[in-house]
């Protein structure tokens, strides 16, 4: 007899928060996506190393190691740049660890600001964990919001 459960186990869970803010999306893109392995352990206060494997620019397929300190345990991954378009996303997915993080800008040239929505996918949870899966998606969703309010603060405090 084949146990069914009631939650896929494969089925990623995510977390997504946007926000806008009153800067030019080319402004915003190179503080998120040129700039990324100088200002993303500013807005992820958690990251306490982050150490680029293939230099300092940013590429489809760049590498870098980030050791991360969050909730009691430090958690050291290895990730890579799976997408960068300039001026309209950054996504990165852990090799060592299952997850993805995203960045989407779209840009209102009437009023120059630019809506800012990140993404943050565990790929994958461990069947003893599914059932904490609401709570994972809670931590997951406040987290994203926080990524999103850190950007704005630190983009918004900093000159054109």
């Amino acid at each position: 007899m084949k146990i069914k459960f009631s939650f896929d186990s494969t089925k990623p869970v995510v977390g997504e928060a946007s926000i806008e803010m009153d800067k030019p999306i080319h402004d915003v893109f190179a503080y998120i996506g040129e700039h990324f392995y100088e200002n993303y352990p500013k807005w992820a206060v958690e990251v306490v190393k982050l150490e680029p494997l293939d230099g300092k620019k940013v590429f489809v397929g760049a590498k870098a190691r980030q050791v991360r300190h969050d909730q009691g345990s430090t958690v050291e991954s290895v990730f890579e740049i799976t997408h960068y378009q300039p001026a309209m996303m950054l996504t990165f997915k852990g090799l060592t660890e299952p997850y993805v993080h995203s960045y989407f800008l779209e840009s209102d040239e009437e009023n120059k600001s630019t809506r800012l929505t990140f993404r943050f996918e565990l790929t994958e949870i461990e069947v003893f964990m599914r059932p904490f899966q609401k709570l994972i998606r809670t931590a997951i969703e406040d987290g994203a919001e926080n990524t999103v309010e850190n950007i704005k603060n630190l983009i918004v405090g900093c000159p054109n």
